[in-house]
């Protein structure tokens, strides 16, 4: 059956056919894409055609089943890269043509996990035109200087790579959207406005009285920060892409949902933005610095509590926030069980009464924790349809989409070569520790020259090739017999000094 799967994937491919024109967004204007350092459309595996009978969850399948575009692969490419037997490396090639950065990408697929690579990736260039003045004043085309920011991402898909894919081609997009606004005020040193002009080019809307300004309010007040501001347009583009992902499910058969780690490059500092369970770290002359923190039942254990806490009805009389350290049995009622609640890190007794014998909200430890039975990460993109099973009782409600947003100011450092931002999706992580990934960097970039750019993708090779392991009798095996990573895996390596890093 998978071999004629395969066989049906492959034949689509083959056929011929430039690919339909990327759905708009309903929410972002009719502007010019994000401008991108990588070379034009690869071939992607086609939607079915307009007037087609397939069922939905065939259109769905067949639209997902596309790789990120700056890998160039072609229709040979792209079957190799569908296969699960093989899981064949891929990077973008080595045409002398770069991504920004010289930045190094690979990838693989997974063991069998699911029927393609879930994960997606992206790497932009994006430009940012203000569309007001500080004033409110509308901008005229010759008047002050746009943004360029620089965007990697990527988005480990789940129940479907729809929601990745979506997520792939669209969130940059909400990004710059966000960043319109800021132009001119980022650029200002001076301390932001607390007010903006409600409609631009209105009568008196030029007159920077209009502004509130920073002392009219209080006599003391926060003080906001340009950095802040980033942060909170990148928090709203990931909520917007969350809007956008709920309006379009269904036309579009956005079916699940995704992890996202997003970077951005802008005006000196590195903006890291996690929703979910990757991770990217720093590693700097053989420092480790975090840059993420993974999103699970456990680490959010005492948000999702408080929520079940809160409101009760979202439980629908199936589940308790209470977490308990093992499954209550019904002849353990009136006993004393140890039990922790949304308010405690610690534990202690309680007596067991009826409704503790529920399913606990959270549950498991580990990779094995999960919400409601159902999912393990508790921050993404999508899932708008995920039901408890066998249940209609929905999971979107405990799940956010909003990022933990660090920043990382390059210019605080004399950064050499060797330091690199390393991005993972957890199919890297799941079998290679932080000090693992910092020997690899070491052992890898002192085999090459430093200006020799080929570098930075033969360490993400590396990286992946290491976590995946080699096929032996029993699976995917590493060096030490343990199996190695049977999910997708995506890494991308991003230099932070060198020659030609900030060009």
């Amino acid at each position: 059956m998978l071999n004629r799967v395969r066989s049906a994937v492959a034949h689509l491919v083959s056929s011929g056919g430039a690919p339909p024109p990327r759905p708009k967004s309903p929410d972002l204007p009719n502007a010019p894409l994000a401008q991108t350092a990588a070379p034009p459309e690869a071939p992607r595996s086609p939607p079915a055609r307009a007037g087609s009978a397939a069922p939905a969850k065939t259109v769905e399948a067949r639209a997902s089943f596309s790789r990120p575009t700056f890998l160039q692969l072609s229709p040979g490419g792209l079957r190799r890269a569908d296969d699960h037997a093989g899981r064949a490396v891929q990077s973008p090639p080595d045409t002398g043509r770069r991504l920004p950065w010289s930045t190094g990408y690979a990838e693989v697929i997974n063991a069998g996990k699911s029927r393609h690579n879930e994960d997606q990736a992206c790497c932009e260039v994006v430009y940012v035109e203000g569309q007001r003045s500080v004033s409110g004043a509308p901008r005229e085309p010759s008047q002050g200087q746009g943004l360029c920011f620089y965007y990697w991402g990527l988005f480990d898909g789940h129940a479907g790579g729809g929601a990745a894919e979506m997520a792939s081609r669209f969130l940059h997009r909400h990004i710059r959207e966000q960043l319109k606004d800021l132009v001119e005020i980022l650029q200002d040193p001076s301390p932001p406005p607390l007010c903006l002009p409600s409609t631009p080019g209105a009568p008196g809307s030029s007159d920077s009285s209009h502004l509130v300004g920073p002392q009219s309010c209080w006599s003391s007040q926060k003080e906001v920060t340009h950095e802040s501001l980033v942060v909170g347009a990148i928090e709203n583009a990931f909520q917007f892409m969350d809007e956008q992902m709920a309006r379009e499910r269904r036309g579009h058969q956005v079916e699940g949902g995704c992890c996202a780690l997003v970077v951005v490059y802008l005006l000196g500092k590195v903006y890291v933005a996690n929703a979910g369970d990757s991770r990217a770290i720093i590693v700097r002359n053989g420092e480790i610095i975090p840059m993420s923190r993974e999103f699970t039942p456990e680490t959010e254990r005492q948000r999702l509590q408080l929520l079940g806490f809160l409101k009760p009805e979202l439980l629908g009389g199936e589940f308790t926030h209470l977490e308990f350290p093992r499954r209550i049995q019904p002849k353990e009622l009136g006993q004393r069980m140890l039990y922790r609640d949304q308010n405690m890190t610690g534990w202690a007794y309680k007596k067991i009464e009826l409704e503790d014998l529920r399913f606990p909200l959270v549950c498991g430890e580990g990779k094995k924790a999960r919400v409601m039975a159902t999912i393990g990460v508790t921050r993404g993109l999508g899932d708008h349809n995920l039901k408890v099973c066998s249940s209609t009782l929905p999971i979107k409600p405990f799940l956010s989409c909003f990022p933990e947003v660090r920043v990382y100011d390059l210019r605080q450092y004399e950064h050499c070569p060797d330091d690199v931002l390393v991005l993972g999706t957890d199919g890297l992580w799941d079998v290679t520790s932080d000090w693992e990934v910092a020997a690899t960097v070491d052992r890898v970039l002192s085999a090459y020259e430093p200006n020799d750019a080929s570098r930075y993708t033969a360490l993400a090779q590396a990286l992946v090739l290491g976590a995946r392991g080699i096929p032996r009798d029993r699976g995917w095996r590493l060096p030490n017999n343990k199996l190695g990573s049977g999910d997708d895996i995506s890494v991308f390596v991003i230099p932070l000094g060198g020659p030609g890093s900030y060009s």
